[in-house]
């Protein structure tokens, strides 16, 4: 089954990375905080998906 919330958050990362590159905004702007924060979701994500259930 796929995982929606992970695509949606990787869909969401995509858009924002597409913006920060085309606008050539900083790091310390909220998209890029946004995109860091959403690095942060994956990672706890898939760390979750890794462990092993029992």
């Amino acid at each position: 089954m796929a995982d929606l919330y992970l695509k949606k958050l990787e869909s969401e990362r995509k858009t924002l990375w597409a913006t920060c590159r085309l606008k050539g905004l900083a790091r310390n702007t909220p998209e890029r905080q946004r995109i860091a924060a959403i690095d942060e979701a994956i990672a706890a994500h898939k760390a979750k998906q890794a462990k092993p259930a029992g």
